[in-house]
């Protein structure tokens, strides 16, 4: 686990723009720079500008709880979240961050709007749709809506997962399953009740969760 690893990220965001002009910088040590402005000129990168990310490697952030994106940023400006793509990406940008530019840019994508993303086949909708109103009885897992919502909508700190991506789904459930690099929820334990078809099936129905 090398912070130098997150260097490239930040020499990319600093050579695809000067800080000179206040409304285009990438300075993200400067706490004047407006967090809207960090988040189209920086975030945007992977996240994209409505935060509507295209690759699943980077969740989507649009209409996400702004208590749980603050939560986040604070957990890798603070290194407690150290999954792999956390520190890679994450540590560095993070790093200088005051509270206040937190606040915003939780603000900023909270405020943004989700748009539809890709379907999944009705066998697996069914199942996923299952998982996340009734849990797995059987293994004693609790539903994924006590926490997260009936809609997926989030709650509290607790995340938005309705129309993210289904592969980013599925690694940060193994994050939780296999490691320890997301400490301080109880998904660790949730997860550990879950077999790989159930991830796959519930991730599925909320990449496509219905509207």
């Amino acid at each position: 686990m090398k912070p130098t690893s997150w260097l490239p990220i930040l020499a990319l965001a600093a050579a695809l723009g000067g800080c000179a002009n206040p409304e285009r910088s990438r300075d993200l040590a400067n706490p004047n720079i407006a967090p809207e402005v960090t988040a189209v000129q920086v975030c945007s990168i992977c996240h994209g500008i409505d935060g509507n990310s295209v690759s699943p490697n980077f969740p989507r952030l649009a209409g996400q709880v702004p208590g749980y994106i603050v939560s986040q940023l604070e957990n890798f400006r603070s290194h407690q979240r150290s999954d792999p793509p956390g520190f890679e990406y994450m540590w560095g940008i993070s790093h200088h961050l005051t509270d206040a530019q937190i606040k915003g840019l939780a603000d900023y994508f909270a405020k943004q709007v989700p748009i539809n993303n890709e379907a999944v086949d009705a066998q697996q909708m069914a199942a996923g749709k299952l998982i996340f109103d009734n849990g797995v009885p059987a293994k004693e897992a609790a539903p994924c809506m006590a926490c997260h919502g009936p809609t997926a909508q989030g709650i509290a700190n607790f995340p938005r997962l309705a129309g993210q991506h289904q592969d980013y789904l599925i690694k940060q459930l193994h994050v939780f399953q296999e490691t320890d690099g997301r400490p301080g929820t109880p998904m660790k334990q949730i997860t550990h009740l879950l077999s790989q078809q159930e991830i796959q099936d519930v991730a599925g129905y909320l990449q496509a969760f219905p509207k």
